[in-house]
C-alpha cells in the first residue's frame, strides 16, 4: 500500500482545492513555463476560443523573439514548443479542428524564426516540427479543409524549406488531400517547373560561395534550389499515389547507380509486385571490389531473392555480406531460416569467423551487439595486442558489459585506453584514464589468473616506470 506521502494524485486530491491552488501558485513563481500552462489550463475552462487566445499569443511571443538559443536554452524551448503542439492536438483538434489547423499551421511557420537563431547539433527542435507535420496532416482530416485551399498552402510552404521542416509535410498531408488533392498538388509543381530561371545582368550577379570549379552565383543556386524542391515534391507526391514510374522518372539516369537510390526504387517496384524489375534496378549498381555497399542494398537484394523464390541465392548472399561487414542482421536472417539444430551448429561456424576476423575491433561490437559476452570475453584475452583503446565508446561499453562475470577481460579492455592515453599524452583524457585505472584496482582481487597479462601490481608498476613523469594523470589517482 503506498504512503500516505507518495505523491500521487489520490493523496494531493486530499490536500483539498484550496491548498493545492496554493501549492500551484507557490510552485510556479519564478517559472514562466509552468505559469502558461496553468493559464492554457484555466483558458480550458471557458472553452476552445480561450485556449486558442492562449496558444496563438504564445506562437506570436516566440516569433517575436530574437535571442540566440544556444545548446542550454533548446531544452527549455523544446518544452515550451511541446506544450503548445500538445495543446493544438489533444485539447483543440477534438474541439475545433477548423481552428487547430490554423494554429498547427501558425506553428509550422515558426520554424524560419527559430532556426535562424538556434543551434540544434542534436537535432531535438526539428523533430518537433517533423511531428507537428504529421499532427497537421490530422487535424486536415478533420477539419475537413478544402483540398484546393490545402494543396495551395503545401506549395506554398514546401517551397520555404530552408531548414527542413517541412519535410514530410507532404506525406503527412496526403490522406487529407486524395487523389484530386494530390494531382493538384503536382499540378502546381509541374508549373513552377516549366518557369523560366531568373538570370541577372553579369555586373548584378552576387557570389555566395565559392565551388572546386569557380564562384557559386545567387541565381545559380536557387535555380538548382529549385529544381531539387520540385524533384523531391514529385518523389512524394508520386509514393503518395503509389505511382512507381513517376517516381523513379524522377531520379537522374546516373543516380539510379547509386546504392541507396537504386535499393529505394527497388523497394517500391517490390511493393508494387514487380520483383524481377527490381531485381534489375539493383544490378545497375557495381558492386565488385567495393566495401562500402550499404546495409539498405544488400537488404534490399536479399528481399527481391526471396520474393522470386531463389532463396537458396539469398541465403548464400546473407552469409557472404556477413562475412565482408560483420552484421548482426544478416546473419540474424541467415540463422532464423536454418532448420532446428542446423542454426546452432552455423551459429558457432559464424562465432569462429568472428574470432578470426582481422578486425578484432569490429569483432568485438559484432559480439556486444549479437550479444555473446563469453565470446567476447575470449576474443579480448586472445588477442589483446590489437584492441585499439582510442576507440573509448567500444572499450567503454565492452568493460561495463564483461565487468560482472568476466573480471580479466574488462581489465584488459580498460588498459588499453590507459595505454593509448598515456603513450600518447592525451592530457584530456587523463582524469578518464586514471578511473580506469581505479576500475581495474578494484577488479583485480576477483581475478584468480591472470594468463599471460599482468598482474594489477605489476602493471601500475610498468605505468609508473614508462609514464611516472606525467603528473597530470597521476594527480587524479587517491
Amino acid at each position: 500500500m503506498a504512503s500516505k506521502t507518495t505523491l500521487n494524485a489520490k493523496n494531493l486530491e486530499a490536500l483539498g482545492t484550496q491548498r493545492l491552488a496554493e501549492l500551484l501558485i507557490e510552485i510556479s513563481t519564478g517559472s514562466a513555463a509552468s505559469k502558461r500552462r496553468l493559464r492554457i489550463e484555466l483558458a480550458g475552462n471557458h472553452g476552445s476560443a480561450e485556449v486558442a487566445r492562449e496558444v496563438r499569443k504564445r506562437l506570436v511571443s516566440i516569433a517575436r523573439a530574437r535571442t540566440f538559443i544556444n545548446w542550454r536554452k533548446v531544452k527549455a524551448l523544446k518544452k515550451d514548443l511541446e506544450t503548445q503542439r500538445m495543446t493544438i492536438v489533444d485539447t483543440l483538434a477534438p474541439q475545433d479542428p477548423a481552428e487547430a489547423f490554423e494554429l498547427v499551421w501558425q506553428f509550422l511557420a515558426l520554424g524560419d524564426s527559430i532556426f535562424a537563431r538556434s543551434d540544434d547539433g542534436s537535432g531535438t527542435l526539428i523533430e518537433i516540427f517533423h511531428q507537428a507535420c504529421t499532427d497537421a496532416g490530422v487535424i486536415a482530416r478533420l477539419a475537413r479543409v478544402n483540398t484546393d485551399f490545402l494543396a495551395d498552402k503545401i506549395f506554398a510552404a514546401v517551397q520555404d524549406n530552408g531548414y527542413g521542416q517541412y519535410d514530410r509535410l507532404i506525406t503527412a498531408m496526403a490522406p487529407a488531400l486524395g487523389k484530386d488533392g494530390l494531382e493538384q498538388l503536382k499540378s502546381l509543381f509541374e508549373q513552377l517547373a516549366k518557369e523560366p530561371k531568373d538570370k541577372s545582368a553579369q555586373h548584378e550577379r552576387q557570389v555566395i560561395g565559392w565551388s572546386s570549379k569557380g564562384p557559386v552565383y545567387d541565381d545559380d543556386f536557387y535555380g538548382n534550389h529549385r529544381e531539387l524542391t520540385v524533384r523531391v515534391a514529385f518523389q512524394e507526391i508520386a509514393d503518395a499515389l503509389g505511382d512507381v514510374d513517376a517516381y523513379i522518372a524522377q531520379q537522374p539516369e546516373n543516380t539510379r547507380k547509386v546504392p541507396m537510390i537504386a535499393a529505394d526504387i527497388a523497394n517500391r517496384l517490390l511493393v508494387a509486385g514487380r520483383a524481377e524489375e527490381a531485381l534489375t534496378a539493383l544490378d545497375r549498381v557495381e558492386t565488385r571490389g567495393r566495401t562500402d555497399v550499404p546495409v539498405e542494398w544488400q537488404l534490399a537484394r536479399v528481399k527481391t531473392l526471396e520474393t522470386l523464390e531463389r532463396g537458396d541465392e539469398a541465403q548464400a548472399y546473407r552469409w557472404s555480406c556477413f562475412e565482408h561487414s560483420l552484421n548482426d542482421q544478416h546473419l540474424r536472417d541467415f540463422l532464423r531460416r536454418l532448420p532446428d539444430f542446423d542454426d546452432m551448429e552455423a551459429e558457432e561456424r559464424a562465432y569462429g569467423y568472428v574470432q578470426a576476423f582481422p578486425d578484432a575491433n569490429r569483432a568485438l561490437a559484432f559480439f556486444l551487439r549479437w550479444p555473446s559476452l563469453e565470446e567476447a570475453a575470449k576474443l579480448v584475452t586472445t588477442r589483446q595486442v590489437e584492441l585499439d583503446g582510442d576507440l573509448y565508446e567500444l572499450m567503454t561499453a565492452a568493460a561495463e558489459a564483461l565487468q560482472e562475470k568476466h573480471q580479466l577481460a574488462a581489465t584488459i579492455l580498460l588498459r588499453s585506453m590507459i595505454d593509448f592515453t598515456l603513450s600518447r599524452a592525451r592530457s584530456s583524457r587523463y582524469k578518464h584514464a586514471a578511473r580506469h585505472l581505479a576500475e581495474c584496482q578494484a577488479l583485480a582481487p576477483h581475478i584468480d589468473d591472470f594468463g599471460n597479462a599482468q598482474s594489477h601490481d605489476a602493471y601500475v608498476a610498468g605505468l609508473k616506470y614508462g609514464h611516472g613523469k606525467k603528473q597530470g594523470f597521476w594527480k587524479h589517482l587517491g
